[in-house]
């Protein structure tokens, strides 16, 4: 379970994605950044205490029923945040513009 706002979100996120655990996480806007309902994760209305219960419950009593959605969940992470294809590479970019001064 991941809720959080109005906070950034944090590597912790990531980093359960990477590991193919079903993200269960608030609908803010810092969690879209990454989950998309449905396709890598679940997002429920944060104020939705009823939802939240009953979608945990679900996880815990049918686990395999989440499956592709934990597939989903490292796949996003393997496609969008590998340090080596996308992360350094950006820092790099960043630290060349600032040493040309740009």
């Amino acid at each position: 379970m991941y809720y959080t706002y109005p906070f950034v979100l944090s590597w912790s996120l990531l980093d359960a994605m990477a590991c193919a655990c079903l993200i269960i996480g608030s609908d803010t806007a810092p969690v879209r950044d990454v989950v998309e309902n449905g396709r890598n994760g679940l997002l429920l209305d944060f104020f939705d205490v009823d939802a939240l219960a009953e979608t945990l419950l679900q996880a815990c009593r049918k686990p395999q029923q989440f499956a592709s959605l934990r597939r989903a969940a490292r796949r996003t992470v393997l496609d969008d945040f590998d340090r080596k294809r996308h992360c350094e590479p950006a820092w790099l970019k960043i630290i060349d513009e600032v040493m040309r001064g740009e």
